[in-house]
C-alpha cells in the first residue's frame, strides 16, 4: 500500500484567539471548522485549511489556556512545512516585516525554505510549490495568488530514527529519496503533503505542551480503505486502534516504533458535513452526543472568532 500523502497535523497551543488571530489573520488560512475536543469537551477543536478544507491542507489545533510550555524532541513532528505558490516569498517576506515576524531562509535539498515559528512555538516553515491547487480564500491582504496552498510536508523527530524510516518506506509506501544535512528525504505522489523529511538520528523524546506536534495523520481514499490499511499496519507489527468516528473523517490510530502518533484518517465526508460551504466555521458545532451540553460547553469556551488584524 502507498500513502497519498499526509490528511492532517494536530498541534497543541495557548490562547485560542491568539491562535486564530496567526493562523486566520496573519496566515490567511480559512478557519473550516470551529468545534471541540471529542475526548475533553472543555476544549476547543479548531481546523484551519484552505477554502474547502481540503485533505492534506488541514492544521488542528487543540487550544488550552495557560497550558505548560512543550519539548520539541523525538516522537514529534519537529517542523510543519506549509506550500505556497511559485513567486510569492517576496510577499511573504514582507508581511513577516510588517507583522514583525521572524524569520530565517535555509536550504535543504536544494529548495529555499523561510522558517518561523507561531505564537506558542510550534516550528513553521514556507516552501514554494508548483503542485496543488491554489486556495481560493483571500482574506486581510492575501490574495488567491498568495495563499497556502497546504502542506509542502512536515520534518519528524525519532526516538529510533532507523525504525521510522523503514516504517515509512516499507508499510506506508513513501519512496525515499536521498539524504543530504543530517535529514532523509521521502516522497510519495501525492500532489500536496508528500514529503517526509525524517532527521537521520536518535533524539531524545519530547514533551507534550504548547508548541508541540501532538500527531499527524495520513490520508484514506475512503472507509474501505481504512479498514485495508488497519490491517496491513497490523500485519507489519503495530497496534492499531479501532476506527473512530470525529464526524468529519473516520481515523485510526497506532504509534510506530520511534514513538510518533500516526493517524489514517478518511478524505470524506469532510468539513461541509454540517455546515455549507460559505458558513463553514462560522458556528460552534458539537457532535449531536454533547448538543444536550451545549450551553455548560459555550460557558466554560473562552470566545475566538476570525477578524482582521494588522499586528499581532
Amino acid at each position: 500500500m502507498k500513502t497519498k500523502g499526509i490528511h492532517h497535523i494536530t498541534a497543541i497551543v495557548g490562547d485560542p484567539q491568539e491562535n486564530v488571530d496567526f493562523y486566520a489573520g496573519f496566515l490567511g488560512m480559512r478557519l473550516v471548522k470551529k468545534t471541540i475536543n471529542f475526548d475533553d469537551p472543555g476544549t476547543y477543536h479548531l481546523y484551519f485549511g484552505d477554502d474547502n478544507g481540503s485533505p492534506g491542507t488541514i492544521m488542528t489545533f487543540f487550544p488550552w489556556p495557560g497550558a505548560h510550555k512543550g519539548a520539541i524532541g523525538g516522537g514529534q513532528v519537529g517542523r510543519t512545512d506549509f506550500a505556497i505558490p511559485p513567486r510569492t516569498m517576496d510577499f511573504w517576506k514582507k508581511r513577516f516585516e510588517k507583522f514583525s515576524v521572524s524569520y530565517e531562509e535555509t536550504t535543504r535539498f536544494g529548495q529555499t525554505y523561510l522558517q518561523f515559528e507561531d505564537p506558542h512555538g510550534l516550528q513553521l516553515s514556507f516552501v514554494e510549490q508548483e503542485s496543488g491547487r491554489n486556495s481560493q480564500w483571500p482574506f486581510n491582504g492575501i490574495s488567491e495568488i498568495e495563499a497556502i496552498k497546504g502542506f509542502s510536508g512536515a520534518t519528524l523527530l525519532s526516538i529510533n530514527f532507523k525504525e521510522t524510516a523503514t516504517l515509512l518506506e516499507e508499510t506506508m509506501g513513501f519512496e525515499k529519496i536521498g539524504e543530504q544535512d543530517g535529514f532523509i528525504r521521502f516522497s510519495s505522489n501525492a500532489t500536496i503533503g508528500g514529503t517526509i523529511d525524517l532527521y537521520a538520528d536518535n533524539v531524545g523524546t519530547g514533551r507534550l505542551g504548547a508548541g508541540t506536534v501532538h500527531h499527524i495523520a495520513y490520508r484514506a481514499k475512503d472507509d474501505d480503505e481504512q479498514v485495508e490499511w488497519q490491517k496491513h499496519v497490523a500485519n507489519a507489527g503495530y497496534q492499531v486502534t479501532p476506527v473512530q468516528d470525529r464526524q468529519y473523517f473516520n481515523a485510526i490510530y497506532f504509534r510506530e516504533r520511534g514513538q510518533l502518533l500516526f493517524e489514517i484518517a478518511t478524505d470524506p465526508p469532510g468539513f461541509a458535513y454540517d455546515e455549507t460551504y460559505k458558513t463553514m466555521g462560522e458556528q460552534l458545532k458539537l457532535p449531536e452526543w454533547y448538543e444536550s451540553d451545549r450551553d455548560k460547553i459555550e460557558a466554560n469556551l473562552r470566545p475566538a472568532k476570525v477578524r482582521t488584524i494588522n499586528h499581532l
